[in-house]
């Protein structure tokens, strides 16, 4: 079940319950296209799927340790990440030919909705240029990976995006190495004493989507 909203000319599209990740992939590029060709708005769409890790375009064989749920191999930029219950995904589907149309300015905006959104929560995050991701302290002081961010652009119109760890099963991302990155681990709002449910997240954010789609404005 979803609940759609319209702000602006962006729908905003908020799924409760697991959603099937080949189905979400197939409607993510339907929409693209559609969005491409002007036949269809612009849409962030809210949600989480069952267990499963998805192989960017840089994925390395050797980093699924072990494929016990389904593979997918997708066309987002970067290499094995996990989604699953508890871990809220943001499919951002935008085009930048009406805004600015400069791909690392959206990455950086991206980083700067999630880091601010968790900074709401009290959660000082951060990200690394020589590291893909949303970083933060875990219960032990060292960095951990929070969330994950991985992009693709066709014809200037943005699809995929992000996916921040409210509750997971964190031994789930002990089939891969996760994003490539072997030497920091993985974290939660839930491990760091927070209990955020997904309607409170996607809320948060949605109320700081203005900081965000300003900074992909800006010529």
């Amino acid at each position: 079940m979803s609940d759609t909203t319209h702000s602006g000319e962006i729908e905003w599209r908020r799924s409760a319950g697991a959603v099937d990740y080949r189905a979400a992939l197939t409607e993510q590029e339907a929409r693209n296209r559609a969005i491409a060709e002007g036949t269809a708005g612009e849409m962030v769409w809210m949600l989480e799927h069952p267990p499963v890790y998805t192989a960017g375009t840089s994925a390395d064989p050797a980093e699924l340790v072990d494929a016990r749920f389904e593979v997918v191999e997708t066309g987002r930029g970067g290499r094995y990440t996990y989604h699953g219950p508890g871990q809220r995904v943001t499919y951002v589907l935008l085009d930048l030919a009406r805004r600015d149309k400069d791909v690392r300015k959206f990455i950086h905006a991206l980083e700067g909705w999630v880091i601010g959104t968790l900074g709401g929560f009290g959660v000082k995050a951060w990200s690394v240029p020589e590291r893909v991701g949303i970083w933060t302290h875990d219960i032990d002081g060292a960095e951990a990976k929070i969330g994950a961010i991985g992009v693709r652009m066709r014809r200037w119109v943005t699809m995929h995006g992000f996916a921040v760890n409210l509750s997971p099963d964190l031994s789930h991302f002990g089939g891969i190495v996760p994003c490539g990155i072997a030497e920091y681990g993985v974290t939660s709002l839930a491990k760091l004493g927070l209990q955020v449910a997904p309607e409170e997240w996607d809320e948060a954010l949605q109320q700081r989507a203005g900081d965000f789609l300003a900074a992909i404005s800006e010529v």
